[in-house]
């Protein structure tokens, strides 16, 4: 499904947790809880995600997450404070050694390793990996019952296809509102290297 956040990538590296907008920012700082959460990865792995606030009564704000997004870290401790965050995981780009850079792997290898490596934060962890099915009656179910919720649609994949950079036709984004079919595109790079505070961020191949 496709919930409605703040994309960003996130690396669980040696010393710590980075976080990056898909402008290229460096987020770590706005989305501190989110980076507090990743310490339980394994280091070496990246994850691509969108950061989402849940309101009160149970919507994903996209408002919420812009006003998260946009302001001081001061400002940011205090809203975590009072909404905390949750990183909604797309896909995984990079797993610990040996294993290393998986984008070339097909989704259905990828979305495998990405439960597996999730499996082992605690199970209120704010990191989740987006649900997901093969099976077309669910799919259908969500798409029809859920925009309540703050989820804009679907977004459907083959499961052979890898994470390429750009445009894909292998990825359909399928959304809610009037029914709308466009390809996806993602936070694909072509370094896995995490951005580190004071120093330029590496770019991106496209933007998502």
């Amino acid at each position: 499904m496709k919930v409605d956040g703040h994309l960003t990538v996130m690396w669980r590296t040696g010393d710590g947790v980075r976080l990056q907008a898909r402008s290229g920012r460096d987020v770590t700082a706005v989305w501190g809880d989110l980076a507090l959460a990743g310490l339980g990865l394994p280091a070496g792995t990246v994850l691509d995600g969108e950061a989402v606030i849940v309101t009160q009564d149970g919507r994903i704000s996209f408002e919420a997450a812009q006003a998260r997004a946009a302001s001081s870290p001061s400002r940011a401790r205090l809203l975590a404070s009072r909404r905390p965050a949750h990183y909604i995981v797309w896909d995984a780009l990079q797993l610990p050694v040996p294993v290393g850079d998986v984008r070339a792997r097909p989704y259905r290898e990828r979305r495998a390793a990405l439960l597996d490596v999730l499996s082992g934060l605690p199970a209120d962890s704010p990191i989740q990996a987006v649900s997901a099915t093969s099976d077309r009656h669910t799919a259908l179910t969500w798409y029809n019952t859920l925009q309540d919720q703050g989820v804009e649609g679907l977004v459907a994949k083959r499961a052979a296809s890898p994470y390429r950079a750009g445009y894909s036709g292998a990825w359909q984004k399928i959304l809610a509102r009037g029914n709308r079919r466009r390809p996806c595109r993602r936070l694909h790079r072509t370094s896995l290297t995490a951005p580190h505070p004071g120093r330029p961020t590496p770019r991106r191949d496209a933007s998502p």
